[in-house]
């Protein structure tokens, strides 16, 4: 066996996959972060990203697979989901290793994972579409701050900025601490300070004056137009999971 570090980006795993060819290596695991392995008579090897060796790993790709079978294969890898850079390695090899496109071939484990692992990003971007609420800050751009359990910001800039062409946004990731910035021209991806009293998820110091008085509208709409006696919490849950409510103004 043969432990795999690399720094966890698209670029360096598929620099893993030419070193794995390269040395001809048949057991590996992959891993983030740094070389460090407790094993006694396990070898390592530190992988680091080549851009020209990540180039010729995707021409390769290319000539396997599908357009959209290249996008799901770095969607699956922007999840970011735990143990699961194995399931990646064994796609790119199975369908180097194959003499027909295996993008349908679902009785092959890593590749109905990769299916599963898209279809929950796909899944979470659309939530994310529909949940956002933007919040008016006191330079005019609007902010929301979200958490989602994956890693879909980028995913998201197409919607947005189709849909709010009009108007400087920024949509927060607090989870990871990186945004989107849209500045009626471009997007773009930023990293920002908070200090202690704004938190990302809580920017109330910028807030234009009104903005309380927006939200305020928008909650009573929320409360006028619940009917209690039909109330139904599961559906209500099963259509907007409470992970989301501490971002939405009229759960508040």
């Amino acid at each position: 066996m043969t432990r795999l570090f690399y720094d966890g980006t698209f670029e360096g795993l598929l620099t893993t996959v030419f070193e794995i060819y390269e040395h001809r290596l048949a057991h590996t695991k992959l891993e983030k972060g740094e070389c460090y392995t407790s094993a006694m008579f396990e070898d390592k090897i530190k992988v680091i990203t080549d851009e020209t060796r990540a180039a010729r790993v995707l021409k390769g790709l290319q000539q396997k697979l599908s357009p959209d079978g290249i996008q799901r294969l770095y969607i699956a890898h922007m999840a970011e989901l735990d143990k699961e850079d194995d399931t990646l390695i064994g796609f790119i090899r199975y369908a180097f290793d194959s003499l027909m496109n295996i993008e349908e071939d679902f009785g092959n484990k890593y590749v109905l994972r990769v299916s599963e692992i898209v279809g929950f990003m796909r899944r979470e971007k659309h939530r994310m579409e529909a949940f956002v609420r933007f919040q008016k800050l006191k330079d005019g751009s609007f902010y929301a701050a979200i958490k989602p359990d994956f890693n879909v910001l980028p995913l998201l800039n197409r919607h947005f900025k189709s849909r709010y062409a009009d108007q400087k946004w920024i949509i927060y990731d607090i989870k990871r601490s990186y945004g989107l910035y849209y500045d009626l021209h471009d997007t773009q991806f930023i990293s920002m300070e908070f200090s202690s009293i704004n938190k990302p998820d809580k920017v109330i110091a910028a807030y234009t004056e009104d903005e309380g008085v927006y939200q305020n509208l928008w909650k009573n709409y929320f409360n006028s137009t619940n009917i209690p006696a039909r109330k139904n919490t599961k559906l209500h849950v099963r259509h907007i999971p409470k992970r989301y409510w501490k971002h939405l103004p009229e759960k508040i």
